[in-house]
């Protein structure tokens, strides 16, 4: 998952060898022919690391000092005289977007996963006064009249994007509204500032548990279990964190368990984000009217590759047909199989699902997901994914234990081409108190050609290594190559011309297609023999387990895509209409039992924890949206070679490196040699 933590004005949630025991991490992977890394020149200086490891009140101060000098650069802008030199005067509003970009970034990071309740709290009110000074910004007349009046005609491409791309945004503002309506933006833009921030605390913060029998852990790895020992009460404690609830809900035998744990995790930011919801999607509607747009949805899939709210719903119905089939024949399937245990079941629960799925591929397919987590410790895996990219992208990823980090989990590694140094990543992979609950990237610092280089955080909660081998289930490893995907897009796209234009700054519901794209690497022999490797023999994963593994991942293929789509048209509908008098618990509950096989369940609210209705809004499609992109991208591949480094060095010039400097149609099309379509989706789809 991509975050998004800008205000509009910047818009557009796996491998080698590593050590023999779980307790031991290998070092990680270094160049195989690559010359010894040399330090960056000092206007390159890595800095992000340093930016966090700070005091509250030092946060604070900085992000003022950014802020000041970001005006500033503004200030010098609008008294640029006329006639202006287009290039040199972009140059100075670059800084100061650059800079508020940044400071946005750093604090979205710190108030998710610093340890210092002082410095989150710091970091949120940050946040708060960048969007206030973006929003000014493009609110600015005098601002938005010296845009006008740059000439692009001369300049290139990615200045003359620039250029269109930002007065696009300013026009959505309403920068040639009347002051009236100018002010009322400026506020209504503070307030949703705001109450985004109060949804995603409240989920972030709403960590739950259940307390179960240890009888009830029968069907758990033994690994999880000797982590999950009896409290003084003899109950065994679970919580709704990634590593205790997904492999429970897989593995754990008690449907009765199950179901606790799976009411519980629905139930986190209730009651506190009904309200907060409803003031987030009222405030939306209210700002798209006020703009002149009849709805949230229809103002933000405008300057999406989708373009309209129209468009995005027919795209959900037109992936629902063609999802029904098979999503029929995946719950038959799991009914069936339920029928064996209990032979006078009439419905699946949601809480059977994964359990079930688990049990057909299991019993049909001879694939036994146990039995891979012994080849997916995590530093494999973590090595496996630096390895892979690296000989992808040509790349070498260079540990650096020095770096300062806001929590001793973090690891740092700055990322060399040659002796060039391209920027720096840090890993926090591990959960923690009060630590962002699911997978995402985030940008540190954005990359511009000679100024500064990028530098990018991932944020996951894979399990931590310990007293017990920290093995990953494959839907993690997946996950990790997902993330690290896009830690690739923002690396690699960040040298060019622009900061504003750096990265991952494309249209969003493109921002998906690349990490999609790298998934494809975990489950390909060729690249999964590479690392994952069982912790105490050494052993790669047989051939024979991969394939079995891959033809059992094509059942319950049509539910996923099912599930998507409830997703997707419960982001979609929250936004499409007037929330005056919205019931969004009635109203998710409608679109689950249309979209899904599954009966809603009383008192339940997966809603209230579903981050993507504030970071994404109404445009979860994306995700299947960008999905039907990267099937085509890795067509290239299937023909030439996972492994190969032709078609990743044309992949990495064609589409990570431009970032944002082209439509994302034109990269995908410069990288096929034809526009994208729907061919290799629905190949994928159908199991062809």
């Amino acid at each position: 998952m991509r975050r998004l933590t800008l205000a509009l004005a910047a818009a557009s949630a796996l491998a080698g060898c590593a050590s023999s025991t779980a307790n031991t991490p290998a070092p990680p992977p270094t160049a195989q022919t690559a010359p010894a890394p040399v330090a960056a020149p000092a206007p390159l200086a890595l800095n992000g690391g340093r930016a966090l490891t700070v005091t509250a009140a030092q946060f604070r101060d900085s992000c003022l000092q950014d802020i000041q000098k970001a005006r500033e650069a503004i200030a010098r802008f609008k008294a640029l005289p006329a006639p202006r030199d287009t290039v040199a005067a972009l140059e100075v509003y670059d800084e100061a977007i650059a800079l508020l970009n940044d400071a946005s970034g750093r604090s979205a990071i710190a108030t998710n996963s610093h340890p210092d309740e002082a410095v989150r709290n710091a970091s949120q009110d940050c946040d708060t006064e960048v969007q206030k000074t973006l929003t000014g910004i493009n609110l600015d007349r005098g601002v938005y009249d010296v845009l006008v009046s740059l000439d692009p005609s001369k300049a290139d491409g990615p200045t003359r994007q620039y250029i269109t791309h930002e007065l696009r945004t300013f026009r959505r503002y309403g920068v040639d509204r009347d002051e009236a309506t100018r002010a009322k933006v400026l506020s209504l833009q503070e307030e949703l500032t705001r109450i985004g921030q109060e949804f995603g605390r409240n989920i972030r913060e709403d960590v739950r548990s259940v307390e179960v029998d240890p009888k009830e852990l029968a069907g758990l790895p033994e690994d999880y279990i000797q982590g999950h020992k009896p409290g003084p009460n003899g109950k065994v404690r679970i919580t709704t964190d990634t590593p205790d609830y997904a492999p429970f809900l897989a593995y754990a035998r008690s449907a009765k368990a199950r179901e606790s744990l799976w009411r519980i995790y629905r139930q986190r930011g209730y009651p506190k984000n009904l309200d907060t919801l409803s003031r987030l999607i009222a405030r939306r509607h209210e700002l798209a009217t006020l703009l002149g747009y009849p709805n949230w949805a229809a103002y933000t899939t405008e300057d999406k590759m989708i373009r309209t709210e129209k468009a995005a719903a027919d795209f959900i119905e037109k992936i629902t047909t063609a999802s029904g089939a098979r999503a029929k024949s995946d719950y038959e399937t799991l009914l069936a199989r339920k029928r064996k245990d209990e032979p006078k079941a009439t419905t699946v629960n949601p809480w059977d699902q994964q359990y079930l799925e688990d049990r057909v591929k299991a019993e049909q397919y001879q694939f036994d997901s146990q039995a891979v987590r012994p080849y997916f410790e995590y530093t494999r895996v973590r090595d496996g994914v630096l390895d892979i990219t690296s000989r992808m992208f040509g790349l070498t990823f260079k540990p650096r234990q020095d770096a300062p980090v806001w929590h001793p989990d973090i690891e740092v590694y700055d990322v060399y081409e040659g002796a060039t140094l391209l920027g720096r990543i840090f890993l926090d992979m591990h959960p923690r108190e009060n630590k962002y609950k699911h997978a995402a990237q985030w940008d540190l610092f954005s990359g511009k050609e000679g100024k500064t280089l990028p530098e990018g955080v991932l944020m996951c909660n894979f399990p931590k290594p310990g007293a017990e081998p920290a093995l990953m289930q494959h839907s993690d490893v997946e996950t990790f190559f997902h993330e690290f995907g896009h830690l690739m897009h923002h690396i690699l796209g960040g040298h060019g011309r622009w900061a504003g234009l750096s990265g991952t700054r494309t249209e969003l519901d493109f921002v998906e297609a690349p990490s999609q794209m790298l998934e494809e690497w975990a489950w390909a022999p060729e690249s999964l023999q590479t690392f994952a490797k069982h912790y105490q023999t050494q052993q790669p994963l047989p051939m024979d387990i991969i394939g079995r593994m891959k033809k059992a991942d094509e059942f319950g293929k049509g539910l996923w895509v099912r599930q998507q789509m409830f997703y997707a048209a419960t982001s979609l509908n929250f936004y499409n209409r007037d929330p005056k008098g919205l019931d969004t618990t009635a109203l998710m509950k409608q679109l689950q039992e249309r979209y899904t096989p599954f009966k809603y369940a009383p008192d339940t609210y997966f809603h209230l924890s579903f981050g993507h209705l504030d970071s994404y809004s109404a445009a979860y499609y994306t995700y299947m949206w960008s999905l039907v992109i990267a099937k085509d991208l890795f067509t290239p591949f299937q023909t030439e070679g996972l492994m190969s480094p032709a078609p990743a060095m044309r992949y990495r010039h064609a589409v990570l490196e431009p970032a944002g400097t082209r439509d994302a149609a034109l990269l995908v099309k410069d990288f096929l040699g034809r526009e994208y379509g729907f061919e290799a989706y629905e190949r994928w789809l159908n199991g062809t």
